[in-house]
């Protein structure tokens, strides 16, 4: 009988796809993908029947009932604290502004600031003894006795409270006071919300405060709907992330075998081609490597025939040299021989072949100096 309780449960919250995006909806703090769903389906049915007896949030239905119930206990305790302690907090703010005013302003003559003043002293001291008297009562916060402090009372405290007119005259004029005072809160409330309601009348500002918290509660509805789809959004982008992850590593593994397997089969090919390229790129080598060798033997073949004709040119320079000095000795003896008759003709033929082999030298020289330059 329960497994068809279960079954119909199931087949109410969907099939397939269906059942696992309702189940990963319903429990948002499971972490598990679609994939663990598919892959799992006893589990997901598991899942699916859960959700008929847990919220979102994992607690039973039960224990979400009373959870509610203390929680609005709770909220009720928060707003009476809030309200007692804002009027107190509001009162300690009027006695401290009128202090103030008091202190910085001066009274004309014709203004009586005497009962004003009376209501404000005999407020603050009721704020003070009440005070003082709470915190010397311990029945409010546990059981057991405690020590008083410079041994006094409640009721002693109590006994310094002002006197029961100026009490009652206080009491009398408390609420005009007061509610001046939250009034000018509530309109400078309305004016932070909207600042472009500033500097409209007292009488528009009252009618718009009074839909303030109308409008303040459809903020709040709004922030925690934002909050909610913010948060279902980032459980969802977590998920497409994990998805989207596992699907990467999968196109990943795949494409390594793929990359394996054709570098597997154009290995053969590969290694041909680099052995092609290897062997025309060491013949490129040795036959610039001949063409260098030639050019070194041609160089140092040319320096050689420099070398030769740099000796040749040497030698021709010194023996064109002596020929000068001798040139110029038989001069001299020519000279000094003149007077002589035919021995002077000996020597004038001596000198004239003397001048065609100095004249054949330089001959010899000139063309040995254009071929050099050539």
């Amino acid at each position: 009988m329960f497994v068809g309780i279960e079954t119909t449960n199931i087949l109410v919250l969907g099939t397939g796809d269906n059942l696992h995006q309702q189940v990963l909806a319903s429990l948002p703090l499971c972490d598990v993908t679609e994939e663990d769903l598919t892959q799992n389906p006893q589990f997901c049915k598991l899942l699916a029947t859960l959700t008929q007896h847990v919220d979102r949030s994992g607690l039973t239905v039960l224990l979400k009932a009373d959870l509610d119930r203390a929680e609005q206990k709770l909220q009720s305790q928060k707003r009476q604290w809030l309200r007692s302690e804002s009027l107190h907090r509001g009162l300690q703010e009027m006695i401290q502004e009128f202090y103030v005013r008091k202190h910085n302003s001066t009274v004309p003559p014709d203004q009586n600031m005497e009962p004003l003043l009376q209501f404000y002293e005999t407020m603050e001291r009721c704020l003070r003894v009440t005070r003082c008297a709470k915190q010397l009562d311990p029945s409010r916060t546990t059981s057991q006795d405690q020590l008083s402090v410079l041994g006094l009372t409640p009721q002693q405290v109590l006994q310094l409270l002002p006197s029961e007119k100026n009490v009652q005259r206080m009491k009398q004029a408390l609420p005009r006071q007061l509610e001046r005072r939250l009034k000018e809160k509530c309109l400078s409330l309305v004016s932070y919300y909207q600042p472009e309601w500033e500097n409209e009348s007292e009488g528009l500002k009252t009618n718009k405060l009074s839909h303030l918290s109308i409008l303040l509660d459809k903020d709040k509805k709004r922030t925690e709907l934002l909050k909610e789809t913010c948060r279902e959004n980032t459980i969802l982008l977590q998920r497409q992330t994990q998805l989207y992850l596992s699907e990467l590593i999968k196109c990943i593994q795949l494409l390594q075998t793929l990359v394996l397997d054709h570098r597997l089969k154009i290995q053969t090919d590969l290694d041909g081609k680099k052995l092609d390229y290897f062997e025309g790129k060491c013949e490129l080598v040795l036959q610039k490597i001949r063409t260098e060798m030639v050019e070194i033997q041609l160089d140092t073949y040319s320096l050689d025939t420099i070398s030769a004709h740099r000796k040749i040119r040497e030698k021709l320079e010194s023996e064109l040299t002596a020929c000068k000095a001798e040139k110029q000795a038989l001069e001299m003896k020519l000279s000094s021989f003149e007077i002589l008759g035919k021995a002077f003709e000996v020597l004038a033929d001596e000198y004239c072949r003397l001048r065609q082999e100095i004249d054949m030298k330089n001959w010899a020289l000139k063309e040995l100096t254009k071929y050099n330059e050539k």
